[in-house]
């Protein structure tokens, strides 16, 4: 099994540059923060990135919890690939997780300095500084159930081919609670607030009511009840309503919505149909 290492300090590019390098040197499998990834598929172990402190977030880095090191040393045995990128902020970085990992050393170093220029590290550098952004080489519907609450965003790169044909990897870019300055939570109360004022927005609604909010490692199940108005085809209504409250809640908060459970209570008959009615 060929080791090669991709090296640079923090915040200068390397999980940006990874899935590059990955195809250039025809390699499957990428180490990087604690993770084990195989092509846009994370297969093993625990984002560094999900830690509370620095120090916590280089022990996941760097395999120190049992737990965490044998469920990726057992995913690397079962998959034996013939290659592994491995990603570190110095060659001790490399070590320790050859080392950790029960891997053989690494037999190809690559600097960042070798393959981004002085412009693209500086702003790398920046963009971290700044805003303690962090890229992640997988899409985000893969990490997404792994950062219910954090800061969230897809990243696409274009590449072109020999042939000239484009072909495009998403990466998602995470802002980790470390980075914070500070901490932030959101009540249910806020929550329940965005799913009725969600829910208000489609017609054929009457009334959305009794929210409740479970909350999982993973991301929250919402149960909603509503009354609908008479005369509207009941699942599609449901469903574009479940489809607004999973876009607005997501987009505004950042959690990762697993379910909403919705019971239709009641029908509302329009006003005019009740005044007929009263008339007959």
């Amino acid at each position: 099994m060929k080791i090669v290492a991709l090296i640079g300090h923090s915040g200068t590019g390397k999980s940006y540059k990874a899935i590059t390098v990955a195809k250039e040197k025809d390699i499957e499998y990428i180490i990087d923060d604690g993770l084990l990834i195989r092509g846009n598929k994370i297969v093993a172990g625990k984002s560094a990135k999900r830690e509370t402190t620095t120090v916590s977030a280089i022990r996941r880095a760097i395999f120190m919890d049992s737990t965490h090191r044998l469920e990726v040393k057992n995913a690397i045995a079962k998959y034996n690939p013939s290659k592994i990128l491995i990603l570190g902020t110095s060659d001790k970085m490399i070590d320790k997780i050859t080392s950790s990992l029960r891997l053989s050393e690494a037999s190809e170093r690559i600097y960042i300095e070798d393959i981004s220029t002085e412009e693209e590290i500086d702003t790398a550098k920046k963009f971290r500084k700044k805003e303690g952004k962090h890229v992640i080489p997988v899409p985000t519907f893969e990490v997404k159930k792994d950062f219910s609450g954090y800061f969230i965003d897809s990243l696409k790169i274009w590449r072109k081919k020999e042939n000239h044909k484009e072909q495009v990897f998403e990466k998602t870019v995470v802002r980790p609670t470390f980075s914070y300055h500070g901490k932030y939570t959101i009540s249910d109360g806020v929550i329940k607030d965005l799913l009725r004022h969600a829910a208000s927005k489609v017609i054929g609604i009457s009334r959305a009511y009794g929210v409740q909010i479970k909350s999982l490692e993973q991301g929250i199940i919402i149960r909603i009840n509503v009354e609908i108005m008479y005369g509207n085809p009941i699942i599609p209504l449901i469903t574009l309503m479940q489809e607004q409250i999973i876009y607005e809640v997501e987009n505004m908060t950042s959690l990762n919505i697993l379910a909403v459970d919705v019971v239709v209570k009641k029908m509302i008959l329009p006003k005019k149909e009740i005044n007929f009615f009263l008339q007959i």
